[in-house]
């Protein structure tokens, strides 16, 4: 269950720049939160940042900082303030008491647009199982009078559970989570075992690239597409046929840097479909600055749920951006940034424009029919009927 607002509501970010961090990139970073708030209809009025060698144990930040957020939070009476790491039960429990707002982390943040976006029993089981992973070691301070039943950013779904629910129950209830996730693990496996005929593609990429408008291209469908993070949650499957041959497309959500390790867990069931595909499109958007970063995060999160040596055709979107300058810069930076990566292709492209589609539709071509080749030597270019 999800309680949308009906107006944008007011709040402020909250960076840290480290031996780690530079300016540029705590910038950066706060940047990408504002689009995740954006994205949770929430209105950013103010940034503020502090240097620091480590986070403080009890309060994340130093006491003057959190007076200055303070003062500015009650003059302008901003009811939200977001920070922009994983904060701990204790160091939420005492920045709200100081502050006096509500306290969000950015976990808490992508949890509640995953609540949002969540559409299917699947993807909201999903959810719901890492919304009370993420609360159980902060009890003591989420269940603070929750009779009252809030409402809004930060405390949809089991966020409006009674006062009632304890440790014990919360613990029942993942548990029960967990065997319904795995009843519906097994039957989408079942599925999967069924297309194990076809060619599979899968579609990867940092939220936000361009992934489903390129789905609804490829297979002149109506996925859903926005220009905010995590449109797309539910892995969509559609069958492609590019000059006789078909195969089969999945478009899988979008990743992100800090990708919360309980959505990372709970979400395993859908990322598998990325594991049993036999060709990777790995789409960047070519006009961000930071499509290196974007690059690197997608790369790990495959390495780490066990994707590897598959053939990888890594798709530069938006060049409708990019002036000619910068497009020659791009492929010049894109050789470098993807040399050691072997069995590759890369393409750049619009899918707005429909800019260099049919070129990418003939590399797709190519690598599912040397595929089918390999595996079906003996038979022609036809596949069974799917459902």
């Amino acid at each position: 269950m999800t309680l949308l607002e009906n107006h944008a509501q007011q709040c402020v970010l909250v960076g840290v720049i480290t031996p780690d961090i530079d300016e540029y990139k705590a910038n950066e970073y706060i940047d990408e939160l504002e689009f995740l708030a954006l994205t949770a209809n929430l209105e950013t009025k103010k940034k503020f940042f502090q240097k620091i060698l480590s986070p403080n144990s009890k309060t994340f930040l130093g006491e003057g900082k959190l007076l200055e957020i303070k003062n500015y939070i009650h003059e302008h009476n901003i009811s939200i303030a977001i920070f922009d790491d994983e904060l701990s039960g204790t160091q939420l429990r005492n920045i709200e008491n100081i502050l006096k707002c509500k306290i969000l982390d950015r976990t808490n943040l992508i949890l509640d647009i995953f609540a949002m976006r969540a559409k299917t029993a699947y993807a909201k089981v999903q959810v719901e199982l890492a919304q009370y992973e993420y609360m159980l070691p902060r009890l003591t301070r989420m269940w603070t009078h929750l009779e009252r039943q809030q409402g809004g950013i930060g405390m949809r779904g089991p966020g409006e559970k009674e006062l009632e629910t304890d440790k014990r129950v919360i613990k029942k209830r993942i548990s029960l989570l967990k065997e319904q996730l795995s009843r519906i693990d097994r039957q989408m496996n079942t599925q999967r075992q069924q297309r194990k005929k076809w060619v599979r593609v899968a579609l990867v990429g940092y939220t936000n690239v361009g992934k489903s408008t390129l789905m609804n291209l490829l297979s002149k469908s109506d996925v859903f597409a926005e220009n905010k993070l995590f449109a797309t949650l539910d892995t969509t499957v559609r069958k492609i046929i590019i000059d006789n041959i078909p195969f089969l497309l999945s478009d899988t959500v979008g990743f992100i840097r800090k990708l919360p390790h309980h959505l990372v867990e709970s979400f395993k069931s859908t990322l598998d479909e990325l594991k049993e595909a036999d060709i990777i499109l790995h789409v960047m958007d070519a006009s961000h600055s930071s499509y290196h970063d974007h690059f690197k995060v997608v790369n790990q999160t495959l390495f780490d749920i066990g994707v590897k040596d598959k053939p990888i055709i890594y798709i530069f979107n938006k060049i409708d951006l990019l002036n000619d300058e910068q497009k020659i810069l791009l492929q010049n930076d894109a050789k470098s940034l993807i040399k050691n990566v072997e069995n590759n292709t890369t393409i750049y492209i619009s899918a707005i424009n429909k800019q260099n589609i049919d070129e990418l539709k003939k590399l797709i071509y190519n690598v599912v029919k040397e595929i089918h080749r390999k595996r079906y030597p003996f038979e022609n270019y036809l596949y069974p009927d799917i459902e």
